[in-house]
């Protein structure tokens, strides 16, 4: 597979979905890869414990396979009923909700030209119902699952993948397992991590691999109103403060946070720079609330790291966590 030219390789994308709210959002993301430059070799829709949804989408969407979770609810869960079932040499992955530019799987498969790049993954903008609130600052676009200020603007590895956009060699899930249970969103429950943690125990167990961040490979992402929202923002920092957490006690924190420091010690305070010079020289008070976000956005995600390691040790988690397939 090393010597294949980006053209030879097949892809698969999987697509997974749990609710009928989201219904015609689903529709136009099967139709975004439908429509791509490079086609995909196949397009499988993974169906997360929802009969009405899985009846309604093998019926109406066509030229994909519509499939249901065969393991346990929630996205790792569809994710890896994706990846039992995908036939390309390279297994992309992206949200129902998002919508994929013609030639995103062009981009991403020419990451693959390096034997030593084991997965690629690309920008994701946010696609606001209003426009951006004035308030959410880019540092924070990952609370939408977006690419945010502070990730490279060029082609270059970095640590982990980004779910809404991502695509991994097939052998990775047969030598390193797939994603964990127990780790990742359940539903609307706003968890996740999932993909940090697997990317990074690909690093663990093969050292010289390399994940790419594309951003020419381009897909946006359709945030709902209710993200919009100072509740869901705070909700959302929390959840994550919760996740890394449980990704630090499974990978180390050497690991697990490595690029949370720099983030946290250098992107985050430019951005409260930037904010509050804002509002002075522009007396626009957006500044001072973007300046107010980011700094209450970092104290609740830090009040949930410190409470889910706090859990973590009162709590045994191994049995439901370990990663399916394994190899090792």
């Amino acid at each position: 597979m090393a010597n294949m030219t980006p053209a030879e390789l097949r892809i698969s994308v999987v697509i997974c979905a749990y609710t009928e709210a989201r219904w015609d959002a689903l529709v136009e993301a099967v139709a975004s890869v439908q429509r791509q430059v490079l086609p995909a070799h196949e397009i499988i829709v993974v169906i997360d414990h929802n009969p009405a949804l899985l009846v309604r989408a093998e019926r109406h969407i066509s030229g994909v396979k519509v499939v249901a979770n065969q393991q346990a609810r929630g996205l790792s869960g569809a994710r890896n009923s994706g990846i039992a079932l995908a036939q390309g040499e390279i297994i992309a992955f992206m949200d129902e909700d998002a919508l994929a530019d013609e030639t995103w799987l062009q981009h991403l498969s020419q990451g693959f030209q390096d034997a030593q790049v084991m997965g690629v993954g690309g920008a994701i903008l946010p696609l606001w119902p209003e426009g951006r609130p004035g308030w959410f600052p880019a540092e924070f676009d990952w609370v939408v699952g977006c690419t945010y200020r502070g990730m490279p603007e060029e082609t270059r590895p970095v640590r982990n993948l980004i779910g809404c956009n991502m695509a991994f060699r097939r052998e990775v899930f047969s030598k390193v397992g797939d994603f964990r249970h127990g780790i990742g969103r359940i539903g609307t429950l706003p968890v996740g991590c999932e993909e940090t943690e697997l990317c990074i125990r690909l690093r663990q167990q093969k050292p010289d691999s390399i994940l790419l961040y594309q951003p020419e490979a381009k897909v946006q992402h359709r945030v709902s109103p209710n993200r919009a929202t100072w509740k869901y923002f705070h909700s959302r920092c929390y959840a994550e403060g919760l996740s890394k957490a449980l990704v630090s006690r499974l990978v180390g924190a050497g690991d697990g946070l490595a690029s949370e420091r720099s983030y946290t010690l250098r992107t985050l305070p430019q951005g409260v720079l930037n904010g509050l010079a804002g509002t002075l020289t522009r007396r626009n008070p957006d500044g001072l609330r973007a300046a107010l976000a980011i700094s209450s956005g970092l104290a609740v995600t830090t009040f949930g790291y410190i409470k889910g390691s706090l859990l973590s040790r009162k709590t045994s988690l191994q049995g439901s966590l370990e990663p399916a397939n394994s190899s090792f």
